[in-house]
């Protein structure tokens, strides 16, 4: 069962620390100062949202988000979401071949090689459908996570800094709402389609939690090393760079192979849940219709990556507010229906 857990964890957190996360761009934009009790409360609300949509996945036996997605929103509601769920996964997955793009610029390659790059080993993944995305998500975000640990704990521990030190006011507690609501259709889209793999509530709980609970911890972190730092990040493009900055120049390449992971795991995820939604309709192997996914958003990647993640983020986040209020009150209206029904 524990390998199962893992197996989730690392598909949740996968699915969650995208290039706008794993740079601290995403954090900064939703939360900084006087945000304690909003990444609190964020880590409460992405644990429970799992929850229910892994429990519906799980009853329902699903291998696409539609089922899971219309029995949260309703049948009214359905279509409108799905082709919402759809656009945010193309623009988001759009993005992080954009930050791929970015990412080998840092090591003095030319845009177009960093986007080839993911594109053929996207395509590659999914040669072996869902599970070889599974498999290289339990390699692939320990080291993610537990790197860009290493570099905010010694930044904490060099700077001196005190990770209870600015819970005297919390006005900014709202923010766990957007920010929880962000990144609840990403989540919908991937858990939706891992119904039939699930064998108990128990991996349920404990992997929800354990999401929650690892990414509340890793945001506190970098929330309070991003506040000593506040008055520099406007100088770039990628706030962890400006961490980053106190330390060898090893270290700048090591995590910038790591923020690469983050875009590729994440980029990874939104393919999961195109494919296996398009798959509903076309019955073709998914490594193709990756391809073909793929092929179709390269030429417009070249938006830019902080600008996508400025103009797009905040816009889902509200749009989602009204799934996230429908997955915390689940638990309520659920039995409600149930009751309903019979």
């Amino acid at each position: 069962m524990w390998r199962s857990c893992l197996k989730w964890i690392t598909l949740i957190l996968g699915t969650t620390i995208g290039a706008g996360y794993a740079s601290g761009r995403e954090l900064w934009q939703f939360f900084g100062h006087e945000s304690g009790l909003a990444i609190v409360l964020f880590a409460i609300f992405f644990s429970i949202c799992c929850i229910v949509i892994m429990q519906i996945s799980y009853r329902l036996q699903s291998t696409n988000y539609l089922p899971v997605l219309k029995e949260i929103v309703g049948e009214k509601l359905t279509k409108a979401f799905d082709l919402l769920i759809m656009l945010y996964l193309f623009t988001t997955t759009m993005i992080m071949i954009a930050g791929s793009g970015a990412t080998g610029q840092a090591f003095n390659l030319h845009y177009s090689w960093g986007i080839v790059l993911i594109v053929v080993i996207l395509v590659l993944l999914f040669r072996k459908g869902i599970n070889g995305l599974l498999t290289i998500n339990q390699f692939i975000l320990p080291i993610l996570i537990g790197g860009l640990l290493l570099v905010l704990l010694k930044f904490t521990v060099d700077q001196d800094l005190h990770l209870l030190s600015h819970w005297e006011e919390q006005r900014n507690w709202m923010a766990a709402f957007p920010f929880t609501a962000l990144n609840i259709l990403p989540l919908i889209a991937v858990l939706g389609a891992i119904g039939n793999k699930v064998t108990s509530q128990k991996e349920i709980i404990i992997s929800c939690i354990g999401s929650g609970l690892a990414l509340g911890a890793v945001s506190y972190i970098y929330n309070n090393s991003l506040i000593q730092i506040a008055d520099e990040i406007i100088l770039y493009e990628i706030p962890l760079f400006a961490i980053l900055k106190h330390y060898p120049l090893s270290m700048v390449i090591i995590m910038s192979i790591l923020l690469w992971f983050a875009i590729f795991t994440t980029a990874a995820s939104g393919v999961l849940g195109i494919a296996t939604r398009v798959q509903y309709y076309i019955q073709k192997p998914m490594y193709l219709i990756v391809l073909v996914t793929l092929i179709i958003m390269i030429p417009l990647t070249t938006f830019g990556f902080s600008n996508l993640i400025s103009v797009l983020y905040p816009i889902y986040a509200i749009l989602n507010l009204y799934v996230l209020a429908r997955l915390l009150l689940y638990p309520v209206w659920g039995i409600v229906n149930r009751h309903k029904r019979t």
